[in-house]
């Protein structure tokens, strides 16, 4: 009996402070353009998560300012030797600034979930929105872009990566388009309701 109780407890306990790698794969919203490192989101989410759930985070950040799905794909390998376990997919502002054919943009993003997927990733996917002056068809279908992904690739889906930041003065640089350090926190308390299973 008293044997069985260590068993339990040593399982348990592996359980709880067992590390879990987070991948972000992402662009300057996710890199933290503009601010000190550890007050991008990626890691002031860590610090909720490891404060929350006793449990330590480790934060894998691969973003890189100016990226598209594209290099974003292009890098995921090489960020596969960490192997971690959960991967925070939030590219496409750029392909979406810059016009990019969402077809090209869409097969991007399904090549990174599904190499992903293919490591047993448990893979969140950060959608965005364009601004109405890019007209509403082409920004129905770059929304659409990311809910049609969720579908197909059964993926968890954060429909607007900046809810409650985009175009709120207070919450971003002077540039009115990367948030400060006030958005960031708002952008890790969006995503925290989606580790809720990790």
């Amino acid at each position: 009996m008293a044997k069985r109780i260590i068993i339990l407890f040593l399982i348990t306990t592996c359980s709880i402070f067992a590390d879990t790698k987070v991948l972000f794969i992402g662009d300057s919203l996710t890199e933290g353009y503009g601010i000190a490192k550890e007050k991008a989101y990626p890691y002031l989410l860590r610090d909720i998560l490891e404060k929350k759930y006793s449990k330590k985070i480790e934060v894998i950040n691969g973003s890189v300012s100016g990226s598209t799905t594209a290099s974003g794909a292009s890098r995921l390998k090489w960020f596969l030797r960490s192997k971690p376990e959960v991967l925070i997919l939030a590219l496409g502002a750029n392909d979406g600034l810059r016009g990019i054919d969402l077809t090209s943009s869409k097969k991007n993003l399904a090549a990174i979930i599904s190499m992903a997927k293919s490591k047993d990733m448990k893979v969140i996917l950060a959608g965005m929105y364009m601004p109405p002056n890019y007209g509403r068809d082409y920004t129905k279908k770059f929304r659409d872009m990311f809910v049609e992904l969720k579908k197909e690739y059964s993926v968890t889906l954060i429909p607007f990566l900046l809810e409650g930041v985009a175009a709120k003065k207070a919450l971003n640089l002077s540039d009115g388009i990367h948030p400060n350090e006030l958005g960031h926190k708002k952008m890790a308390e969006n995503l925290l309701p989606y580790f809720r299973s990790l």
